[in-house]
């Protein structure tokens, strides 16, 4: 397989510097180094918990955290678990994915600021919720980082003149990532005369992703969001095989797949609520949808025009 072209705004020989779209999980350090007295305890738990990739019961965890602090920084693991909610091993994997060697070190390291959190409680004279104000503020970075794909239209529309050129155009999204891949391939369609959408792993993947092939498909479009499924590392490794060109749309450069990407396209994942939030992906689906209607001005006009003309014809929408 040949080396991935650098034909696109991100691709795998550039994956060795850190985006700008959404900040690298923080390095290991030591349990003293963690926390600082400079900042308001809050916005202490918050840089602990930022650029962590947890699942949704570490999130549960660390929600409770946040608003109940001073409890959980004298409560045993057993005693957090039932509290929240959740088994005792979620919180010791709680713990190690905030870097620490087990939760008698994390709930170390979170007493010196329980001792510091005024008796307003752990927000002091900030609204309450201000968890739900990080995470809007979390998925205005991430949209805002995608200003440096529309900074260089051209380095778009060379990747929506590939996909537009792929017949058939093949794209998945697995998991959490469905919505995002579903809302691409469905305007996809709309202006792409042959596009397959690739919802199940396993064999039958493999046969689409071969069917694909055989009928000269060149691209396959990837959403790969975490938590990464593994099926669609599988996928990805298939369609390398097979010859098709990936452009994997994800969270990160430094991705344990970057080099299974042709074109590797990171876009921040808003990561402080109990689930992630995909505003930014969702937004950057839209840019790749105007690249690939861009690329074949009159393809897109003549379809967009067929397509009204049933919708009118056949009512699907209901007018104001």
């Amino acid at each position: 397989m040949a080396a991935p072209e650098p034909v696109t705004p991100t691709t795998s020989a550039e994956i060795a510097a850190p985006s700008a779209v959404t900040p690298a999980t923080s390095p290991a350090v030591s349990p003293s180094a963690r926390t600082s007295s400079s900042l308001p305890p809050a916005d202490e738990l918050l840089a602990l918990l930022d650029g962590r990739r947890l699942s949704p019961a570490q999130r549960r965890i660390a929600h409770y955290l946040l608003e109940n602090l001073p409890e959980v920084a004298f409560l045993s693991s057993m005693e957090l678990a039932e509290r929240v909610g959740v088994s005792q091993p979620s919180v010791t994997r709680f713990a190690a994915a905030l870097g620490f060697s087990g939760y008698p070190e994390l709930r170390a390291a979170l007493r010196p600021i329980a001792l510091r959190v005024p008796e307003t409680g752990i927000h002091g004279e900030r609204i309450a919720g201000n968890e739900l104000h990080s995470a809007l503020e979390s998925d205005q970075a991430n949209l805002e980082a995608l200003h440096k794909y529309a900074a260089d239209p051209a380095r778009l529309a060379r990747l929506g003149s590939d996909l537009a050129a792929s017949e058939p155009l093949s794209v998945i999204g697995l998991r959490m990532s469905a919505p995002v891949a579903s809302y691409f391939a469905y305007g996809a369609a709309r202006i792409h005369p042959d596009v397959r959408v690739i919802d199940t792993p396993g064999s039958p993947a493999d046969e689409a992703l071969l069917q694909a092939v055989a009928a000269g498909g060149t691209w396959l479009v990837a959403f790969v969001l975490p938590r990464y499924p593994a099926e669609s590392v599988v996928v990805l490794r298939t369609a390398r095989e097979l010859g098709l060109k990936t452009a994997v749309v994800t969270d990160v450069p430094l991705v344990p797949f970057a080099h299974l990407a042709d074109v590797l396209l990171p876009v921040g994942v808003g990561s402080r609520s109990v689930f992630d939030s995909h505003a930014a992906p969702m937004a950057f689906a839209a840019l790749l949808l105007q690249a690939l209607a861009d690329a074949a001005p009159e393809r897109t006009q003549e379809r967009l025009e067929a397509y009204e003309t049933l919708a009118e014809t056949r009512g699907f929408y209901v007018s104001k």
